[in-house]
């Protein structure tokens, strides 16, 4: 049974993906201007074969229903317009598309605190976010994307308003024909109640798995163990992939302890430490059968002037992550 239930996943990330190989991503970021083909040609370099674009919605606050979004004060690149111009522009290159629109909260809260306090403000909510990402499926569908992410990092809303989601992913199914994920939190993806409705688990896998300055790659392995066989776990119960809607490490010490910070004080460039734990990821799951593949955090636009050796942030690029990435994407 158990030998049949992974024959039967293997079957659907091929189904999935309309390949047999992985989907081997980057997070394109939004810029204030048009892309073209030197933009993109980097992210061939690397041997990325899929790009997820991440137009972009703003909310004032957790407690505030309303959603801005294509407005004139918003980058090119997190408007409609922008998220189709890039599009187009990856795809001439040969990169499959998944498009990923995304919620901001005003000074960075985090989104899956978003929770409303009357029933008016959440039918507010509900009303401004399906306009939102109903807007963006009739885009994907245009843009003919391969993946459509209907969500990323929203556990409050869903889990106060089940019912809504339910409806929503039929309203997009309606407009939209391609391949539905969800970008679940690390810490969130056990619980998303609707994965059933979907194509894969999709999760950001920003998992803890070391507590060292510069975890070695033993280390991370060892530190996966736990939170793989979950995650396998989740992949078998619901028969779906699983997808790594985002995964990466910062260039600082302790780049495994929580992954998840983005917090402007780590300054301590350590490139060892964004090495090893991206090797041991790459490790422990692009073998699997059950695991189809990820996006890592985050690609600029302006490759020559991103990242680099006193970069802490999370960009591979001009760092020797990069490296490890483009091997290991040219053999998967």
């Amino acid at each position: 049974m158990k030998h049949l239930k992974l024959l039967i996943l293997c079957l659907l990330i091929q189904s999935c993906n309309g390949q047999t190989s992985k989907i081997n991503g980057v997070s394109f970021v939004a810029s204030g201007i048009p892309v073209n083909s030197e933009h993109v040609d980097p992210v061939v370099a690397v041997n990325a074969n899929y790009a997820a674009i991440m137009p972009f919605g703003f909310i004032k606050d957790l407690k505030n229903p309303n959603i801005a979004f294509n407005t004139d004060r918003q980058w090119f690149g997190e408007t409609k317009a922008g998220a189709r111009q890039y599009a187009r522009t990856l795809r001439k290159k040969g990169i499959k598309i998944m498009l990923k629109p995304q919620i901001w909260v005003w000074r960075g809260e985090f989104t899956g605190y978003i929770e409303m306090e009357t029933e008016a403000d959440w039918n507010r909510l509900e009303t401004a976010y399906s306009k939102f990402i109903l807007e963006y499926a009739a885009l994907a569908q245009e843009i003919e994307a391969e993946v459509f992410c209907i969500g990323t990092e929203l556990e409050q809303f869903i889990a106060n308003r089940p019912g809504y989601w339910n409806k929503l992913i039929l309203e997009i199914k309606n407009i939209y024909k391609g391949k539905l994920t969800y970008a679940a939190n690390w810490d969130e993806f056990k619980r998303t109640p609707f994965w059933k409705e979907l194509d894969f688990i999709g999760v950001d896998a920003y998992f803890p798995v070391s507590n060292s300055k510069t975890p070695t790659v033993e280390e991370c392995l060892e530190g996966w163990k736990m939170h793989k066989e979950v995650i396998k776990a989740m992949s078998e119960k619901h028969q779906k992939p699983i997808l790594f809607t985002e995964f990466g490490y910062r260039s600082v010490d302790y780049s495994g302890k929580e992954p998840w910070k983005s917090d402007r004080s780590m300054t301590t460039v350590n490139m060892e430490a964004q090495t090893n734990t991206t090797k041991a990821l790459f490790d422990a799951f692009w073998k699997e059968e059950w695991f189809a593949g990820g996006f890592v955090w985050k690609w600029f636009h302006d490759h020559e002037q991103s990242g680099g050796e006193n970069n802490s942030r999370f960009t591979p690029q001009n760092k020797p992550v990069e490296k490890v990435i483009e091997v290991h994407y040219a053999s998967h």
